[in-house]
């Protein structure tokens, strides 16, 4: 079954290596990623700091590397920002930036994370995604 879900996804850091205002090289696996969840049905949502000049050379790369999102810097396509009538926060059920709680760990991962619905957890000082994790065997009578 097609995913319906929402992905809100930053561009300087987590597309591409952080040169703003320049662009910087495509982050690895990041586009191969992008194009298999949107061929799996996730909306892409560009939520970037990024605004005129920049922001549209943002789109337009993303868009010459075979990725057209949803929405850009809104919750769905044509959206009218009012502040009086709504929050700036957008409307999606996952957030993919580098400035994460724990970091960005890759394309590869997130994508498992994504289908796999990874779950996290702290140990020590470092936040784990569950294919990380040591698997601790459990003890009894039938393990």
């Amino acid at each position: 079954m097609k995913s319906t879900k929402k992905l809100a996804i930053d561009f300087d850091g987590t597309i591409v290596d952080d040169a703003y205002p320049g662009i910087g090289k495509p982050k690895t696996f990041a586009f191969e990623t992008l194009k298999k969840l949107q061929s799996e049905g996730y909306r892409l949502i560009l939520w970037t700091y990024r605004h005129g000049k920049t922001l549209d050379e943002a789109v337009e790369f993303c868009r010459k590397k075979g990725v057209e999102f949803y929405a850009v810097n809104s919750s769905f396509e044509g959206e009218i920002f009012d502040s009086n009538e709504a929050s700036r926060k957008i409307d999606a059920d996952l957030f993919i930036d580098d400035r994460n709680l724990g970091g960005f760990p890759g394309w590869g991962e997130i994508y498992n994370i994504i289908n796999e619905k990874i779950e996290f957890r702290v140990e020590g000082n470092e936040v784990l995604p569950y294919s990380k994790m040591k698997k601790e065997r459990k003890k009894g009578l039938f393990w």
